[in-house]
C-alpha cells in the first residue's frame, strides 16, 4: 500500500504543471472489436475469428497513430506475450502506456510503459493532462472498472459479423444500464461495421465513485 500511496504521489505532482493551464478534458475512447453477442474474444482469449485484414481493420490502424496515450488493464496487457511481447514492452511505441493494476509487477519496462494501481482520481487527473484523446485498449474488466466510475466518454467498435457464444465481455461487471448516441456509422468490407458511441451519463453519473 505504502508503495501504491507513493506512485500516486508522484503522476499528481509531475501533472501538477499541465494542470495550471486550462486544457481541454481528454476522453477515453474505447476502440475495440466486438462480436454480434458482445464479446471482444472467444473462449480461451481466442480473437482467431474476428478480421485481421482489410479496409476496416487499415482504418483502425490508421486511427491508432492520432493517440499519444494508450491505457489498458493487466489481462490486456499480458494478452501481448502471447504474439512475442516481452515484459516491460511498449506494444504502441508512439504513445505513452499507462497500465492501470494491483498485481502487474515489470522488472524492467520501456521508458514510455509505466504502471498504476486502478485509483480512480488518477484516471481523471491523467484526463486532465494535455494531449490527444485517450485510447482505452481493454481489457473487458477494466472497461467495466471504467464505466462504473463514469470515466469513458466514447465507445468505437468495430462490429464483426460473428456469433462467439462466450468469451470475454465487451463490458465485464458494469453495474447498471447506459444510453448511447450515435455519432458515426461506417462500413467496410467483409460485412464490418464501425460504430461510434457517446457514453451517456445521466444527472451525477459522471465521474461518479
Amino acid at each position: 500500500m505504502a508503495g501504491h500511496t507513493l506512485l500516486q504521489l508522484l503522476l499528481r505532482l509531475a501533472m501538477f504543471s499541465a494542470q495550471t493551464k486550462t486544457t481541454p478534458m481528454r476522453k477515453i475512447i474505447y476502440y475495440v472489436a466486438t462480436s454480434i453477442d458482445g464479446y471482444i474474444a472467444g473462449p480461451g482469449e481466442d480473437i482467431n475469428d474476428f478480421q485481421h485484414t482489410g479496409n476496416g481493420v487499415d482504418k483502425y490502424l490508421a486511427d491508432l497513430k492520432d493517440f499519444d496515450t494508450v491505457i489498458m488493464g493487466r489481462n490486456t496487457y499480458e494478452f501481448g506475450y502471447k504474439f512475442g511481447m516481452k515484459p516491460g514492452d511498449a506494444p504502441y511505441p508512439h504513445m505513452q502506456h499507462y497500465i492501470f493494476s494491483n498485481q502487474l509487477k515489470l522488472e524492467q519496462a520501456a521508458e514510455q510503459v509505466k504502471i498504476y494501481p486502478m485509483d480512480v482520481e488518477l484516471v481523471r487527473e491523467l484526463k486532465s493532462t494535455e494531449g490527444t484523446d485517450i485510447y482505452l485498449c481493454g481489457g473487458g474488466i477494466f472497461a467495466g472498472w471504467l464505466l462504473n466510475h463514469g470515466l469513458i466518454d466514447q465507445v468505437k467498435i468495430k462490429l464483426n459479423p460473428l456469433i462467439l457464444g462466450g468469451g470475454t465481455k465487451l463490458f465485464a461487471n458494469a453495474k447498471k444500464a447506459h444510453r448511447l448516441l450515435l455519432q458515426q456509422q461506417e462500413a467496410y468490407e467483409g460485412g464490418l461495421q464501425m460504430l461510434t458511441y457517446d457514453v451517456l451519463y445521466v444527472g451525477g453519473d459522471a465521474g461518479a465513485e
